[in-house]
């Protein structure tokens, strides 16, 4: 049942996200149409090695979430042991 549910709140969350994605690509579109400004950036996490890429204001940015993703595991991690 855990399992299941752990499932969908993954399958969820990446509905969310591609819609998150989508929509802010929409209203950017409607709100700056001349402007090409793009900051990108990600995080690929093979086991504990981050390959970080994007330009540099998202790149820092996908960082700084990624740390904060990783200490949130550790603490649920460690509080599902006590």
């Amino acid at each position: 049942m855990r399992g299941e549910l752990l499932i969908m709140v993954g399958i969820a969350m990446i509905i969310i996200g591609f819609m998150l994605v989508f929509l802010g690509t929409i209203i950017m579109s409607f709100s700056h149409p001349s402007e090409s400004d793009v900051e990108a950036g990600g995080v690929i996490m093979i086991g504990p090695i981050p390959i970080v890429f994007g330009t540099k204001k998202g790149a820092t940015l996908a960082m700084i979430l990624a740390i904060v993703l990783m200490a949130l595991w550790v603490i649920l991690a460690l509080l599902r042991r006590a």
